[in-house]
């Protein structure tokens, strides 16, 4: 099934989700669904060790096999790194994403921290349907 023609969109859902990253840098975060998009708005993620810098990895996968009529990829990759091994500072945040992106169907969006329980991720999102 093709992801929903946003102009015709039946249902926009806005939500926030919020992740303590593990140290585990393959970890799926979120996986949309057949019939739907996502637009990702904002992508921010703190350093809660007060002394410690630690990196976060964040990715979209599959992404090559998704797009729209009328767009033809060409040599696109399946997975494309959003930050690769970011180092975010003790007791800091970092915007990863301030200009919006859509996941489409099937698109799943996976990551990690150097380490686990010290990177809180949040993500400011729209899912869409019709």
């Amino acid at each position: 099934m093709a992801s929903p023609n946003i102009v015709n969109v039946t249902t926009i859902t806005g939500s926030n989700a919020g992740w303590n990253l593990s140290g585990t840098l393959t970890a799926s975060l979120l996986t949309v669904s057949t019939g739907y998009v996502v637009k990702i708005n904002s992508i921010t993620v703190a350093n809660i060790d007060p002394s410690t810098a630690y990196s976060v990895n964040l990715y979209i996968d599959t992404l090559a096999t998704s797009g729209a009529t009328g767009v033809t990829l060409t040599g696109a990759d399946a997975t494309v790194y959003l930050a690769k091994t970011i180092s975010i500072p003790a007791n800091a945040t970092l915007t990863l994403l301030s200009s919006p992106i859509y996941l489409m169907e099937g698109n799943i969006l996976k990551g990690g921290g150097s380490t686990t329980d010290k990177l809180d991720l949040i993500i400011s999102y729209e899912i869409m349907t019709s």
